[in-house]
């Protein structure tokens, strides 16, 4: 467990999330439910964003990626803590801007964004948006032009940086549905096709060379290609790139395979890349360019757990056991996808030592619904509340009503205090939006 002093064991043996006893939570607030700290958020966002400013001189933006975990209330945090965000639909546009974040720092992405989202992007003039085809590229240009602007855009670009984690969420291959190449000429015939554009004003580049990262080097290395490639557009299409967005990626604890870093050792990815960027743009003789990066999953990760009741228990002999609880892969679908690794403890005796190997299953109609597997855990009883840890990203923001389940409310913990930021369904939520046409009344 990658304990803090807002994520514990207290002294009756519970674990304790932000001030509050899980245990007691659950009498407020039934399970399945997540549960969020609040102040591991803030601290992590402070943490990027006074590294820029004090390694950087403030050159620079720190982008919460959205799609780590998406509603008001976090937007809210974000935006409180004076760092920006990226968007990667019109829903997370929508739900930002309702929240009251300020536009001029929300940067859009998307390989295939629809024309009603880049309306939507450019009504409330966004800070900026990463281009990823050509055809958004004269779309975006016809329809800035009919507002009478000017919009401010990056183009994502591949720098050959293959990162050491699951090939499903490696995405700066040269295989790959994100990007140009800058292995070839594509990254550079993008650029010079977007100079043409009257209505559209490319600053910069922007690349992601994968998630769940922990070695410095790939980034290095990805400053490294990424200012080469800068230098050679400069020579060859007189282009100098003033902003160079690096993304996000940095590696979180799940189980204790994983590195367990605090948010103040997060700041030594940053320094690392801001270190090797002055180092080639001093090398080349090149203007530093505004430096922008996107941490998501290594803001909410941490900050999340996931509350569950335990329900049937099932032993085959000499094969397995299973621990069931009242959730599973609709909100929680990251094994299904990627085999996931998780940590999870009984929340009322969270100091006690593991006695046997379980897997947790879900309570979906579905061989594959595994919220984690071969986890180490006391003999759980029927009706004990079981915590996994780090569900913060991507467990939310993936949920769905497989089985017409519900997917479960989400809680804000912060000094003692708890309430809902995003309220739990209700059968009237599923069946909302069904129709019966007159023909089958």
């Amino acid at each position: 467990m990658n304990t803090r002093p807002t994520l514990k064991v207290n002294d009756k043996g519970h674990l304790e999330i932000g001030g509050c006893d899980t245990v007691e939570l659950v009498a407020r607030f039934p399970t399945p439910v997540y549960v969020f700290d609040e102040q591991y958020i803030r601290d992590m966002c402070a943490v990027y964003r006074e590294t820029i400013e004090n390694e950087y001189g403030g050159n620079g933006l720190v982008l919460y990626a959205s799609k780590a975990f998406s509603c008001k209330a976090v937007y809210k945090i974000v935006a409180d803590e004076k760092i920006g965000c990226d968007v990667v639909s019109g829903g997370e546009l929508y739900t930002a801007l309702q929240a009251g974040f300020p536009a001029d720092k929300i940067y859009m992405h998307g390989n295939n964004k629809l024309r009603q989202e880049l309306c939507e992007a450019l009504d409330c003039k966004i800070g900026a948006i990463v281009v990823d085809a050509y055809s958004e590229l004269d779309m975006l240009d016809e329809m800035a032009g009919e507002r009478g602007m000017v919009q401010d855009i990056l183009i994502r670009v591949n720098p050959g940086v293959e990162a050491h984690t699951h090939h499903f969420i490696q995405t700066a291959k040269t295989d790959s549905k994100f990007g140009f190449s800058i292995s070839d000429d594509t990254a550079e015939k993008i650029t010079a096709y977007a100079l043409q554009k009257k209505n559209l004003r490319l600053t910069g580049y922007h690349c992601h060379i994968g998630s769940q990262i922990f070695e410095k080097q790939s980034f290095t290395l990805a400053v490294d290609k990424m200012t080469d490639f800068m230098v050679r557009i400069r020579k060859d299409l007189n282009f100098t790139a003033k902003t160079l967005n690096l993304g996000g990626g940095y590696g979180v604890w799940y189980t204790d395979e994983d590195k367990k870093i605090t948010p103040a050792g997060y700041a030594e990815y940053l320094k690392a890349i801001v270190a090797e960027l002055k180092e080639k743009c001093a090398q080349y003789d090149f203007p530093l360019p505004y430096l922008v990066v996107e941490p998501g999953r290594s803001i909410v990760a941490e900050a999340g757990i996931t509350l569950y009741t335990v329900g049937a228990i099932k032993e085959i002999p000499n094969v397995k056991k299973y621990v069931a609880v009242d959730g599973g892969m609709f909100d929680n679908p990251r094994y299904a996808l990627y085999q996931s690794k998780y940590t999870a403890l009984l929340a009322a005796r969270a100091d006690e030592k593991p006695e046997e190997i379980v897997t947790i299953a879900g309570k979906c109609c579905e061989s594959g619904d595994i919220v984690c597997a071969d986890v180490p855990l006391p003999a759980a009883k029927s009706g004990e509340i079981l915590a996994v840890l780090s569900t913060g990203a991507y467990n939310y923001s993936m949920a769905s009503n497989y089985n017409r389940n519900f997917i479960p409310g989400a809680v804000l913990a912060y000094k003692g205090n708890a309430e809902y930021i995003v309220k739990p369904q209700t059968y009237e939520d599923l069946t909302r939006n069904d129709l019966i046409p007159e023909r089958l009344k």
